[in-house]
């Protein structure tokens, strides 16, 4: 690699680094405020919060890489501009195309880093996560089963044990479901026992009561047990075992979207489709967003006042190319035909930005800077 090939593509990584650290954290402390105030107000340890916190990480530098591809390319070209180093360098010969091959390469590495995200540490990194979760909720004693207070593990839900005795034996328990409009039911135990199930822990609550109001007509209905079970799964949204999500299945999986997949996430074929073809786009949109900021600037020449407005039209395109994104994710959601329109902001992006690229080199796009510049150097 020549040796200004080699400078450039060293600023755009030395720049991309720093951005998408500062990204990054940004976006993980926003996220990580809410995680410790659920994680450590449920009774968990601090190591439980690193290792939640470490497991979001994958999908969080998943969505910044593309911002930061940008900015760094961006930064890097008006800080260029600005020294006169790419404007010397058209002049010696180079045209906008061959000056664009470090960027090419820089966004060729943010793709091949953002495929390995999507494809193997994001899908592997909620698979680990939803695992931990579904242990955690499980263990509902650390969670929620505390004695003495009334608690609210879910939203129309109240809680309340008086004592839990040494061998794990709760007593005189408390429960009122308030999630059905027109019925509320309260349950009342002398005893009450924990077990798991296949949905979940269940309730187990012996010597005790039902008492079901209905608002409508404001009858209450009573009904005595010996025992009776409650599943606590469904309260606390504790997902089945053996069951995926959408985000832990394959790529190779999603593609095929077979019924049996369909019927283990829960989700459309279409949607199915649309996550594994997005799965390969994605990545693309490193090249275009490098190729996008790079481009734009290139159509400016040195200025004290800077190239704002080239960075901001670069902006506008990177917005234009979000909504057709947003836009194509939407149409191949809506049907399972349609699965071709996730790969069409990106082919539009690296195509606006090879255009650019095009333009900043045409007569009329030089400023007299440039052409002077060029003139001299003849």
């Amino acid at each position: 690699m020549p040796r200004f090939d080699r400078y450039l593509l060293s600023q755009l990584l030395a720049l991309f680094g720093f951005f998408s650290l500062l990204l990054v954290s940004v976006y993980w402390v926003n996220r990580a405020v809410g995680l410790f105030d659920q994680l450590i107000g449920d009774g968990q340890s601090a190591l439980v919060f690193v290792e939640f916190s470490l497991l979001t990480l994958p999908n969080v530098i998943r969505l910044v890489l593309p911002i930061s591809t940008f900015v760094a390319a961006v930064y890097v070209a008006n800080r260029l501009m600005g020294d006169s180093e790419l404007v010397v360098m058209q002049a010696t010969g180079f045209s906008s195309f061959r000056l664009a091959r470090p960027v090419l390469v820089f966004g060729l590495v943010v793709m091949l880093m953002m495929s390995v995200l999507t494809h193997v540490l994001v899908p592997a990194s909620r698979a680990a996560l939803t695992a931990r979760s579904a242990e955690i909720a499980d263990n509902v004693t650390a969670r929620f089963l505390r004695d003495g207070q009334f608690m609210h593990p879910g939203d129309g839900m109240t809680l309340y044990i008086r004592e839990i005795a040494a061998t794990g034996e709760l007593r005189d328990v408390f429960l009122s479901d308030d999630r059905n409009p027109n019925v509320t039911t309260t349950y009342t135990a002398r005893r009450a026992l924990l077990a798991r199930g296949d949905q979940g822990p269940k309730l187990l609550m012996f010597d005790g009561m039902t008492q079901d109001l209905d608002r409508t007509s404001r009858r209450l209905s009573v009904t005595r047990f010996a025992d009776a079970s409650y599943d606590l799964g469904g309260m606390l949204g504790v997902t089945a075992p053996g069951t995926r999500t959408l985000d832990e299945a394959s790529t190779l999986e999603l593609l095929r979207a077979d019924a049996a997949l369909v019927a283990e996430v829960g989700s459309s074929r279409a949607n199915l489709l649309q996550e594994g073809h997005n799965r390969i786009a994605q990545p693309f949109l490193a090249v275009a967003t490098a190729l996008i900021g790079f481009g734009a600037l290139l159509l400016g020449a040195f200025s004290r006042f800077g190239l704002w407005r080239q960075i901001g039209m670069a902006v506008v395109l990177l917005i234009l190319v979000q909504m057709i994104n947003t836009q194509g994710t939407g149409l191949a959601i809506r049907s399972e035909l349609a699965w071709p329109a996730v790969y069409a902001a990106p082919v539009f992006g690296i195509g606006i930005g090879v255009f650019l690229l095009w333009l900043s080199q045409r007569p009329r796009w030089l400023s007299r800077d440039q052409r002077a510049a060029a003139g001299g150097m003849a």
